[in-house]
C-alpha cells in the first residue's frame, strides 16, 4: 500500500483518505463522503482552481447514490464547466439536475446560458422563460429575456427578410414612379442575390421567373438587361431550374444580354460546367430535348427579322462556339448535323443580305463574317463524304432558287451567298463559282448602271479571285470594268472596293517575281493609294479596313513590302486600327505581317531540279531581290519600332469568333519571325508579347501551336521567366515548351525547347517539379544520347539544372537503366560546354545521393580516368567540379572507394593542385583540391607532412 503525502498531491484533503491499490498496472480509488468531495469542490471553485472543482465533483457523482446530492453536483459540475466554456458540457449537466429537480432555477438559469453560447437561442429562451416564471422580480433573468427575445426576432428577420426583400425589389422595378436610382439598386441586388445558391432558390420559388419575363416583355432595355442577368444567375449550374426556365420563356425575344444565359443553360445540360449536382441531377433524365430547343431557337433567331443586329451577332457567335465539336477527335456530331439540317438555309440568308436593299435583315459590320466563319467551323465538322455532299447539295439548292432572270435583287442575294461562302468553306464557294454562268454574272453586274449591283459583283470578285484560274479569267475579262468602276465611279464604296479587286488579282502570282499580273509599277501605284486612304484620319474606318484588305494582297510583292514598312505613319495606322472594336480586320491585318515578314511556309527548292525544270521548260518561281534574308531583317526591325508587338498582343485578346485558328496560326508566325534575332526578344517581352504567346501555344492549328511555341522557347532561353512570363503564367509555358521535345518536330525546334527548359528549370524548385509532370524528363533522356552536338549539349545542360530535384535523382539511384553511366561517358567527351554540365549534373547527384558514389564506380570500368581527367583539365569550371565529385566520393561513407581514390594517381594530382599558389582564376579548384586533402587526412588515408626538426 502507498500512501501520497501532501507534496507528492500538489493539494490538501481534509477528512480525506485517498487509497491507491495497485493492481495489473491499474489504479483505483476509494473513495470518500460525496458531501465531503462536494465541499471540498466548492473551495477550489471560489478560489478559482475550476480543474480541480472539477475533479472533486465527478469523484463526488461516481460515488453518490442519493438523487438530490448528484443534482447539487451535476449543477456545481455544470457552472465549472461554463467557466471553461465546454457549452455541450455545461447543457448536459445542466439537464441531469433539472431531470431531479424541474423547479431547479440555478440549473434551469445555467443550461439556458450554455443552450445561448451553442446558438440554440430558442430553447435558452424557454428556459429562461420558465426562471423569470419561478422568480418575476430577478432584474438577471427578466433582462436575459428580453435580450434573448430580440435575438430570436432578429434571427427571424433574417432568416425571413430574403422573401420580402425578393418582393420589394420586384416592387420596385416595376414601379413607374420610382426614381431612376433605386431602380438600378434593386435590379443590382436582384442580380447578386441570384448568384448565390440560396438568393437564386428564394427569386425561383417566389415566382421569380414570371416576374422576370414580365421585366423582358416591357422592352425596356435596362428591365431586360437586368432580368437577363438574373436567370443567367439562376441557371448557372442547376438543371432543374434550366428545364422549367426553357418550357416559360421565348428565347429569340433575348437579343445580346441572352449570350451569357445561354451559354449558363448549355454548359449545365451538357455538363462541361463540371459541377457535381447530387439529388437535383436526378430530376432532368435526358438534357437532349432541351439542346435542341435551345438550338432551334438560336436558329430562329439568325433568319428572324425581328432580330437586332448585335441579338444575330450574338446567336451565330453562340452557335459557333456551342455547336461544332471543340476536338474533331470526339465521335459525336450531331449537334452539327441538326444545324445543317434545320438551320443551314437560315445562315445562308443573314450571308445573301444586301444592306442597301429594302426589307434585308437588320445587320452589324461583323454580321456577314460571322456568318461565314459558323458555315466554315460547320463544314470542318463533317466527317465523310456523304455529310459533306448534302452540306454542297443545300448551298447549290439555295442558290439556284434565288437566280431569276427577272429579278436582279434576288440574282444579287444568290452572287452574295456565295460571297459569304467563299470567305467560310471556300470549297463550296469555290464549286459554286464554276456553276455555268455564275462568273460571267459576276461581270455582267460590274457593267450595270445600279451602283448596288456594282459593289455586290466587286466583292463577290475579290473574293472568287482566290484560285489563280479564277485570277485568270478575271484579268482577261474584268480588269477594265474594274479599272473604270474605279476611274468614273463617285461612290467611295465601290471605288476602294474596285481597288482591292484590282490588288487582289495584281497579286495572283504571290511572291513569284516572274508571275507579275500587271506592269511594272502597278501594283506600287495601287499600295501607294491604299496607304494614302489608310493614313487619312477623315475616311471612316470600314473604308479605311478596305484598304488593309488591299495591303493584305499587295505585300505579296517584295517591293510593295518596303515601300509599306518605310512608311511608319502607315503602319502605326495599321496598328491602331487593329486594336480597334472592329475585329473583322484582324485577318487581313494578319496577312499583311505575314507577308511582310516573310513568315509563310517557303519550299526548299533544289538546284538540280531549277535545271532540270528550265531544262524540260517548266515554269520555276523566282524569289525578288527584296525577299532575301537581309532585307526581310531589315523589315522586322521597323515593324517593331513602329510597335507591331503591342499591337499582335490586342489582336490576341479578341474574345470572337472572328479571331480564327487560321487568324491564330499567322500572329504565331509573325511572332516567330519577329523573335529570330535574340537582340529583338527583349522589346517583345517589353511589349507584352511572352503572355501573347501563351494562348497562341495552346490553341489554334497545330501548325500555329508549334511556331507560337517555337517562339516561346526563343524568349523563355534567354529571358528571366519572372519578367517575361509574371505571375503563374510561367507554369503555362513548360506545356508548349515540352511539346515542342517530340521527336517529329525540327532539330532547331527541339534544341531551341530544351535551352527554354534549361532556364525555366534554373529558376525555381516548382518550376523543376512543373517540368517533370509534363513527362519532359524521357525526351531531354533521348536528347542526352543525340548525336548532333549542339542538341546533346542542350539536353545535359537541361538535366543538370534538374538534378536537384528528388524525383530526378531516384531515376539515377534505379538499376535498370544507363543514366548514370551516360553522364560519366559525356564528362570523357571533348566538348568543353557538355563536359561541364555533364561533370556539373555529376556532382551535384553524388552530392545529393551517396549511394550514387558507389554505383559510379560499377557503371564503367573508364570512371577513374574520367575523373582524373576532369581533374587535369586546364578549363577551371571543369577542373572545378572534377574535384567536388571527387570530394563528395571521399565523403560517401565509402572506405573502400575512398581508399581506392587515395591509392591511385588522384592523390598526386590532388597534392599537385591542392600546394599550387593562390590564383583568382583558378582557386574554386584549388580549394576544393585542399578540401579533399583535408579529408582524406580525416579518413587516416594520408598523414600530414612534416619535416625534420
Amino acid at each position: 500500500m502507498v500512501f501520497m503525502n501532501r507534496s507528492q498531491t500538489g493539494a490538501v484533503f481534509s477528512n480525506l483518505q485517498i487509497l491507491f491499490f495497485i493492481c495489473d498496472n491499474s489504479i483505483f480509488y476509494q473513495m470518500g463522503d460525496p458531501v465531503q468531495l462536494k465541499d471540498e469542490g466548492n473551495k477550489y471553485f471560489q478560489a478559482g482552481d475550476i480543474d480541480k472543482a472539477i475533479e472533486c465533483y465527478s469523484e463526488a457523482i461516481k460515488v453518490s447514490k442519493d438523487k438530490k446530492v448528484l443534482a447539487v453536483l451535476h449543477r456545481n459540475r455544470s457552472a465549472c464547466y461554463l467557466k471553461k466554456e465546454n457549452y455541450a458540457c455545461a447543457a448536459s449537466d445542466a439537464s441531469k439536475a433539472i431531470d431531479v429537480d424541474a423547479a431547479d432555477i440555478k440549473a434551469l438559469y445555467r443550461r439556458c446560458q450554455a443552450l445561448e453560447k451553442l446558438g440554440k437561442l430558442d430553447m435558452a429562451f424557454k428556459d429562461v422563460q420558465r426562471c423569470a416564471t419561478l422568480e418575476p422580480k430577478n432584474k438577471t433573468f427578466l433582462e436575459t429575456l428580453r435580450r434573448l427575445g430580440a435575438e430570436i426576432q432578429a434571427k427571424l428577420k433574417t432568416t425571413f427578410s430574403t422573401d420580402s426583400r425578393v418582393q420589394n425589389m420586384f416592387d420596385i422595378l416595376f414601379n413607374e414612379d420610382m426614381d431612376k436610382e433605386k431602380k438600378e439598386k434593386a435590379a443590382n441586388n436582384l442580380i447578386v442575390l441570384s448568384r448565390e445558391d440560396a438568393g437564386a432558390e428564394r427569386i425561383f420559388q417566389n415566382n421569380g421567373v414570371a416576374l422576370l419575363l414580365n421585366m423582358i416583355e416591357t422592352g425596356k432595355p435596362e428591365m431586360i438587361l437586368a432580368a437577363v442577368r438574373t436567370l443567367s444567375g439562376m441557371c448557372t449550374g442547376h438543371k432543374a431550374r434550366v428545364s422549367i426556365f426553357i418550357e416559360r420563356i421565348k428565347i429569340k425575344e433575348i437579343a445580346m444580354a441572352t449570350c451569357n444565359l445561354f451559354q449558363c443553360i448549355n454548359d449545365s445540360l451538357t455538363g462541361e460546367d463540371t459541377m457535381e449536382y447530387g439529388k437535383e441531377e436526378a430530376l432532368v433524365l435526358d438534357a437532349s430535348k432541351d439542346l435542341k430547343t435551345i438550338l432551334l431557337s438560336l436558329l430562329e433567331m439568325v433568319a428572324n427579322n425581328k432580330v437586332s443586329g448585335h441579338g444575330r451577332d450574338q446567336a451565330l457567335n453562340l452557335l459557333t462556339k456551342n455547336v461544332p465539336r471543340k476536338d474533331l477527335k470526339e465521335k459525336d456530331n450531331s449537334r452539327t448535323l441538326f444545324t445543317v439540317d434545320h438551320g443551314l438555309k437560315k445562315i445562308l440568308k443573314v450571308c445573301g443580305q444586301v444592306p442597301e436593299l429594302p426589307d434585308q435583315l437588320s445587320l452589324t459590320e461583323n454580321t456577314q463574317l460571322i456568318a461565314s466563319v459558323l458555315l466554315n467551323k460547320l463544314y470542318d465538322d463533317l466527317k465523310c463524304d456523304p455529310e459533306r455532299n448534302n452540306f454542297r447539295d443545300i448551298c447549290d439548292e439555295y442558290v439556284k432558287s434565288k437566280i431569276d432572270p427577272n429579278n436582279m435583287d434576288k440574282n444579287l442575294h444568290a452572287i452574295n451567298t456565295i460571297s459569304g461562302l467563299l470567305q467560310g468553306p471556300f470549297e463550296v464557294g469555290n464549286a459554286l463559282v464554276g456553276t455555268q454562268g455564275i462568273m460571267e454574272m459576276m461581270v455582267a453586274l460590274c457593267g450595270s448602271e445600279r451602283e448596288v449591283d456594282q459593289m455586290v459583283a466587286v466583292e463577290a470578285l475579290i473574293h472568287a479571285s482566290t484560285k489563280m484560274s479564277r485570277a485568270t479569267f478575271i484579268i482577261t475579262n474584268g480588269v477594265s470594268l474594274l479599272k473604270d468602276l474605279y476611274k468614273k465611279t463617285k461612290n467611295e464604296k465601290i471605288k476602294i472596293r474596285a481597288l482591292v479587286g484590282l490588288c487582289k488579282l495584281g497579286s495572283a502570282g504571290g511572291d513569284d517575281y516572274s508571275l507579275r499580273q500587271f506592269a511594272e509599277g502597278s501594283t506600287e501605284k495601287l499600295a501607294k493609294q491604299c496607304r494614302k486612304w489608310l493614313c487619312n484620319p477623315q475616311i471612316d474606318t470600314k473604308t479605311r479596313k478596305w484598304a488593309i484588305e488591299g495591303l493584305a494582297y499587295l505585300t505579296n510583292d517584295a517591293d510593295v513590302k518596303d515601300d509599306f514598312v518605310e512608311d511608319e505613319l502607315a503602319l502605326k495606322a495599321m496598328f491602331e486600327l487593329a486594336k480597334s472594336k472592329d475585329k473583322t480586320i484582324l485577318y487581313a491585318v494578319a496577312c499583311t505581317l505575314v507577308n511582310c515578314t516573310n513568315s509563310y511556309d517557303k519550299k526548299e527548292i533544289l538546284p538540280e531540279l531549277v535545271q532540270l525544270a528550265k531544262f524540260s521548260k517548266q515554269h520555276v518561281p523566282e524569289q525578288h531581290p527584296k525577299d532575301k534574308k537581309d532585307f526581310v531583317e531589315k523589315r522586322v526591325k521597323r515593324l517593331l519600332k513602329a510597335g507591331v508587338t503591342s499591337a499582335l498582343a490586342v489582336m490576341v485578346k479578341a474574345d470572337s469568333s472572328i479571331l480564327t485558328d487560321q487568324t491564330k496560326e499567322m500572329l504565331a508566325r509573325v511572332f516567330l519571325a519577329l523573335s529570330e534575332s535574340p537582340k529583338d526578344r527583349g522589346t517583345i517581352v517589353a511589349q507584352g508579347g511572352g503572355k501573347a504567346l501563351i494562348p497562341l501555344a495552346m490553341e489554334g492549328t497545330d501548325a500555329g501551336k508549334v511556331k507560337a511555341s517555337h517562339a516561346l522557347a526563343k524568349i523563355a532561353a534567354i529571358s528571366n521567366p519572372e519578367i517575361a512570363f509574371p505571375g503563374e503564367r510561367v507554369y503555362e509555358v513548360v506545356r508548349p515548351l515540352v511539346s515542342l521535345l517530340h521527336t517529329d518536330r525540327e532539330g532547331l525546334q527541339n534544341y531551341e525547347a530544351l535551352r527554354g527548359l534549361t532556364n525555366l528549370a534554373a529558376y525555381s524548385e516548382k518550376l523543376r517539379m512543373k517540368l517533370v509532370k509534363e513527362k519532359a524528363l524521357p525526351e531531354i533522356e533521348n536528347y542526352m544520347f543525340e548525336e548532333h552536338e549542339q542538341i546533346r549539349q542542350a539536353a545535359t545542360e537541361c538535366m543538370c539544372n534538374l538534378v536537384t530535384c528528388k524525383e530526378v535523382q531516384e531515376r539515377y539511384l534505379e538499376d535498370s537503366n544507363d543514366k548514370l553511366k551516360l553522364l560519366v561517358l559525356l564528362c570523357g567527351e571533348d566538348d568543353e560546354s557538355l563536359q561541364i554540365a555533364a561533370a556539373g549534373a555529376l556532382a551535384m547527384l553524388t552530392a545529393a545521393q551517396k549511394k550514387l558514389c558507389t554505383k559510379l564506380t560499377r557503371v564503367t570500368a573508364q570512371w577513374l580516368e574520367i575523373l582524373q581527367r576532369l581533374c587535369l583539365h586546364t578549363n577551371p569550371q571543369i577542373q572545378h567540379r572534377g574535384l567536388v565529385i571527387i570530394y563528395n566520393m571521399l565523403n560517401s561513407d565509402d572506405s573502400d572507394l575512398a581508399k581506392k581514390l587515395i591509392e591511385s594517381e588522384l592523390l598526386e594530382i590532388l597534392s599537385v593542385i591542392g600546394k599550387a599558389e593562390d590564383n583568382p582564376k583558378r582557386q574554386e579548384a584549388i580549394d576544393a583540391a585542399r578540401t579533399c586533402l583535408v579529408r582524406a587526412m580525416d579518413l587516416g588515408l594520408i598523414k600530414p607532412f612534416t619535416s625534420p626538426s
